[in-house]
């Protein structure tokens, strides 16, 4: 039998071991900790930044505005609201923010979470109540896409309702994945290059459209809502199509995005840079009227010349493009 002293001097090793491993632990909670808010200290500044950039470049937000944001209970809406609610105090302009939610009357919607949430935000807000969900149901075939009724219904209570608030500008949450889904599903299946503008005006003449995440990638609207615990309300009409071309086309970037790093934004960098005189659309170049001018065109074609890519550099972690990363962001003053 070991002496009393002995086993005492064990048990204070024993202890003192287990002490040292649970500072251990904390210590690398603590880091562990650390590192996550620096991530979305930076994750916020970015996306201010992007949004920002994308409203100096295509001058969606002005003096006296009144935009009607948007809000369906998902990620991407959530997070452009919080967004703007950011950039709003900081802009270089005022400008007023109304939330609006058109409740589409779908089975066991939780009518009670945005109207709370919105509340909790201090933001003036509005439920519209439209049963859509219906007429969706009963008019589209079961098995068919239901998403181009549900969005022309949408769209035209949306435009009705910007009326009678007196918006003038109406948010919506797509971000650069859309407008490169959109642009793969014209060119895939409706033949034409079309995208999804990052400004436009609606279909009645009377309110500009914006959408203030052209820039942002869904991977960093993904982990801002995942971080700001956002009260997501699943989409239950649609949200069962998985085999909806949009889907299809959305994973397919994603599979590119993981095997070529970088190829996203250089697709995304195309949509910037077009050159008519070097496609075949007849109404964007004259190609019947050219003539010879006697002179050489520093940006001309080199007829007889191989064709080389020169791969852009990757712009890590941020999801803007080279090209965008100009003086004129340094002067953003949106996100300053």
């Amino acid at each position: 039998m070991l002496p009393s002293s002995h086993t005492d001097s064990i048990s204070a090793n024993v202890l003192e071991v287990i002490s040292t491993k649970e500072s251990m632990t904390e210590v690398y909670s603590h880091a562990t900790r650390t590192k996550h808010e620096r991530e979305m200290h930076k994750l916020e500044k970015r996306l201010c930044r992007l949004m920002g950039q994308a409203i100096v470049d295509f001058n969606m937000i002005e003096e006296g505005d009144r935009v009607m944001v948007c809000v369906s209970g998902g990620k991407d809406s959530y997070s452009m609201l919080d967004i703007l609610l950011k950039l709003q105090a900081r802009a270089p302009v005022h400008f007023e923010l109304i939330a609006v939610n058109l409740d589409q009357k779908q089975p066991g919607f939780p009518e009670h979470i945005l109207p709370e949430y919105l509340r909790s935000r201090g933001v003036a807000y509005h439920i519209e109540e439209q049963d859509t969900y219906s007429i969706v149901k009963r008019v589209i075939k079961k098995g068919k896409t239901m998403c181009s009724l549900c969005s022309r219904l949408r769209r035209g209570a949306l435009y009705k309702v910007a009326g009678q608030l007196g918006a003038n500008k109406i948010a919506l949450g797509h971000h650069r994945d859309d407008i490169l889904q959109t642009f793969l599903l014209n060119l895939f299946f409706g033949g034409r290059l079309k995208s999804m503008p990052p400004k436009l005006l609606s279909d009645e003449g009377n309110h500009i459209v914006i959408r203030p995440m052209a820039y942002v990638s869904e991977t960093d609207l993904q982990a801002w809502a995942n971080h700001q615990a956002f009260p997501i309300i699943p989409c239950t009409l649609c949200g069962g199509q998985e085999n909806l071309q949009r889907k299809q086309v959305g994973n397919l970037l994603r599979e590119w995005d993981q095997k070529f790093p970088g190829r996203i934004n250089n697709m995304f960098s195309a949509l910037t840079k077009a050159v008519p005189s070097h496609l075949l659309d007849p109404n964007l170049f004259d190609f019947k009227g050219l003539q010879t001018t006697g002179q050489q065109d520093p940006d001309g074609d080199k007829a007889f010349d191989e064709e080389s890519f020169q791969a852009m550099p990757i712009v890590q972690a941020t999801g803007i493009l080279g090209d965008l990363l100009s003086d004129s962001v340094k002067r953003n003053v949106w996100s300053d």
